[in-house]
């Protein structure tokens, strides 16, 4: 991938909190350069720089120094494995003293106890989630690289079925627990695929060009997967580019049968992608000059409305 996984980006008009932080009082503290507020997140910036993990990217904004945009690539082995998750991020007026806001962009799938379909993320770090002290926000300690990380590793698991303690208490079965888990698994994957296939159709702003290059480099073995998947030859989310990591694997007929529907949507939505990435550079550029071209003479030959026209037609248009 040649995408910088740290970078400033222009745009934010799609951002999920944009419309934050607009009182004047607000905007003073991401403003000033010398209030706590913006050195604190001047020092987040720097330690995501330089320690983010390769299965993660960040987009800072050049004129909304309180805003984020992150990605998170699912973890091999679970269920979420070569997925693309996006968070959206909003730094308080007041941090580090208070955590930052998230919005998961979850297309309405419900991909986990702590991801909801309207955006919701659920975690004692961000006090959103009831949690030990040690697992509350910290200020002097906690990080933006903590709170990415923690997602990958703690919410995007191997068993998300068990992120809900309640599930744990109410079955004593482990054989049942164990199938329960497992089937939750096959409807988080060909959830994890739809959302897949989201993001191939709009990518976020300021990621397009690194979806493009994701599916484009991981699509054959995305596509592999689902065939292992759909053939009956692999677990949800165990899937290791040999058939043979799972010795026992368990998959419902019905995940088979979705999985096979998913490798020809995925399949169709991949090649358009590769298209698109072997035309030849000069043909796009003909293609484009034309277009300019007749842009140009569409606007040569537009009707041209004088000023005294300009004047009846607005007199016209008070007095009928």
């Amino acid at each position: 991938m040649k995408f910088p996984h740290f970078d400033v980006a222009l745009d934010e008009s799609d951002h999920y909190f944009i419309k934050s932080n607009q009182s004047r009082k607000e905007k003073k503290c991401f403003n000033d350069a010398n209030t706590c507020t913006c050195r604190a997140i001047m020092k987040e910036w720097k330690i995501l720089e330089k320690n983010l993990p390769d299965s993660i990217y960040v987009r800072t904004y050049e004129t909304r120094l309180d805003l984020l945009r992150a990605v998170i690539i699912g973890a091999s082995g679970t269920p979420y494995h070569d997925g693309l998750f996006f968070f959206d991020i909003v730094f308080p007026s007041d941090y580090p003293n208070n955590p930052p806001k998230l919005n998961y962009l979850s297309h309405g799938f419900h991909m986990n106890p702590n991801l909801y379909p309207n955006g919701r993320v659920c975690l004692s770090l961000i006090n959103t989630w009831h949690g030990d002290k040690v697992e509350k926000w910290n200020p002097k300690n906690s990080t933006i690289l903590q709170l990415l990380v923690s997602i990958q590793g703690l919410v995007l698991n191997a068993e998300p079925y068990f992120n809900e303690p309640i599930r744990i208490r109410c079955i004593n079965d482990s054989d049942a627990l164990s199938k329960l888990s497992l089937a939750y698994n096959e409807d988080v994957f060909i959830r994890t695929c739809k959302t897949m296939l989201c993001h191939i159709r709009a990518p976020p702003k300021n990621f397009e060009e690194f979806v493009h290059q994701y599916f484009c480099e991981r699509g054959e073995f995305i596509l592999a997967s689902l065939n292992a998947y759909a053939g009956g030859k692999a677990t949800a989310g165990e899937y290791q580019g040999d058939i043979k990591s799972s010795s026992r694997p368990y998959t419902s007929f019905q995940f088979q049968r979705i999985s096979r529907k998913m490798f020809a949507d995925l399949e169709s939505a991949i090649k358009v992608l590769s298209t698109a990435k072997t035309e030849d550079p000069a043909k796009k550029k003909t293609k484009r000059n034309n277009e300019s071209s007749k842009a140009v003479v569409v606007e040569k030959n537009k009707p041209k409305i004088r000023l005294m026209q300009k004047i009846k037609n607005f007199f016209k248009f008070i007095f009928g």
